[in-house]
């Protein structure tokens, strides 16, 4: 699915009430598209940990607009499965991650060799030619 409005109909189908009973549990799940706006932001929540936190942030039940209560848990399972057809456990998305050498590095910070200030700067926008 595309949009998180899209699960919550998904959800009134299956449950009922209203998409605004939903949205805020969807939206949870794909609020790290800020950060990567393609697929591989659901490494970040979509997992059997993401489901779990979900439910720690929201309670362990929703009560929908027409009284009706269900499990939180069973609309984060709902929302993984749509988009993955499954729900992976972290160490799923952890083994499909490519170590790359800068990962692993140890040591104090000050002995590593400075980075070049990126083009962009801390903001993302392009910096002004000096």
């Amino acid at each position: 699915m595309a949009h998180p409005y899209h699960h919550a109909l998904a959800s009134v189908k299956k449950w009922g009430g209203e998409v605004s009973d939903y949205l805020p549990l969807h939206d949870f799940f794909d609020e790290s598209k800020s950060i990567a706006a393609d697929f591989r932001h659901r490494a970040l929540r979509h997992h059997a940990e993401g489901i779990f936190m979900l439910e720690r942030l929201y309670g362990p039940t929703i009560t929908l607009s027409t009284g009706r209560v269900i499990p939180t848990r069973y609309v984060g399972e709902q929302h993984v499965q749509q988009d993955l057809g499954f729900i992976p456990s972290f160490a799923d998305w952890m083994r499909a991650i490519r170590p790359l050498p800068w990962m692993g590095r140890g040591g104090r910070i000050e002995d590593r060799p400075q980075q070049p200030p990126s083009p962009h700067g801390d903001s993302g926008q392009p910096r002004d030619p000096p």
